[in-house]
């Protein structure tokens, strides 16, 4: 049986974040434009809930045993999961959709452990209990759901290319047979390439940063991976790289948890749900200046 005390005043917190959305506007402090984040705690952006119970819900229970939440991220990728390493600042779509969550199952900023994983890690990280929740432009598909569960999906993109900006556009990945492709290890795109487009030579890095700073000194010739990422390194290097083309695929991104915690995955779905203005205002904020233009998806 799940009880829960979701978040209080959900249209008050709306507000504050949408009012926060509009205030920082003109000054971002980090990459990415207006995805860059804001000069207030982050701690201020939601209502964090009391008195929340997920009767049944072993990954709950495991939180409020430690009386923390470690939630696992990116913090290479601006406009979606970024470490300032100068101010220990984390901004971002993704980070603030996991920070969203903590609110509502009642944790508070000061009660968050972000412990950053790569690709190739995550389900591990999971399985292994690592980590309570993953929220890092993490694709929902068959293979991982064998190993874990999903939550969402809150954002739905697709694969893109990222090249040097006086390369040719480019319309489709055959575009890049013979060439180099650069991607992080254990991505759904870099999969793709190699199962499906075996002439095109594949690098492969832990980092996307790593790839980009590759492609920035001719080393590889693209890098692939979701298009609302590449955006966000465009963005940093506006006279030295661009996307092109269209997406290639559609990628869901869920939050990746425990195996059978379907208390949690149905408390997080709920408030996708319910929370539209609040998705909404943290999309705006973090990704709003990128050109993107989506909806939020409906859960599945």
């Amino acid at each position: 049986m799940r009880r829960t005390r979701t978040l209080a005043g959900i249209g008050i917190a709306a507000t504050a974040l949408l009012a926060l959305t509009a205030c920082n506007s003109g000054s971002p402090s980090t990459p990415g434009g207006d995805a860059g984040g804001s000069t207030e705690a982050p701690s201020t952006w939601f209502e964090v809930a009391t008195d929340v119970t997920l009767d049944g819900s072993p990954t709950f229970d495991k939180m409020e045993k430690a009386d923390k939440v470690t939630i696992g991220v990116k913090e290479d990728q601006p406009g979606l999961g970024y470490l300032d390493v100068t101010t220990g600042e984390r901004s971002g779509f993704d980070v603030d959709i996991a920070r969203w969550i903590a609110a509502s199952l009642g944790f508070d900023e000061d009660k968050i452990e972000f412990k950053p994983i790569a690709s190739a890690n995550r389900e591990q990280a999971i399985i292994n209990g690592d980590v309570d929740y993953y929220v890092g432009t993490y694709s929902i598909n068959d293979k991982r759901k064998e190993l874990i569960d999903f939550a969402g999906p809150y954002f739905i993109t697709g694969q893109g290319l990222l090249v040097a900006a006086d390369a040719p556009e480019a319309d489709k990945l055959e575009d890049f047979n013979g060439k180099t492709v650069c991607s992080a290890t254990g991505s759904t795109p870099i999969q793709n390439i190699k199962a499906n487009f075996p002439e095109i030579k594949t690098q492969e890095y832990d980092l996307y940063s790593a790839c980009v700073e590759d492609l920035l000194n001719g080393k590889v010739d693209a890098v692939t991976t979701d298009q609302a990422i590449l955006i966000g390194y465009a963005a940093q290097y506006p006279d030295d790289i661009k996307v092109t083309g269209g997406l290639f695929t559609e990628e869901r991104y869920g939050v990746g948890l425990a195996k059978g915690d379907t208390v949690l995955k149905d408390h997080i779905n709920t408030l996708f749900t319910d929370g539209g203005d609040i998705w909404q205002a943290i999309f705006d904020k973090n990704l709003g200046s990128s050109g993107i233009k989506v909806d939020q998806p409906k859960v599945d």
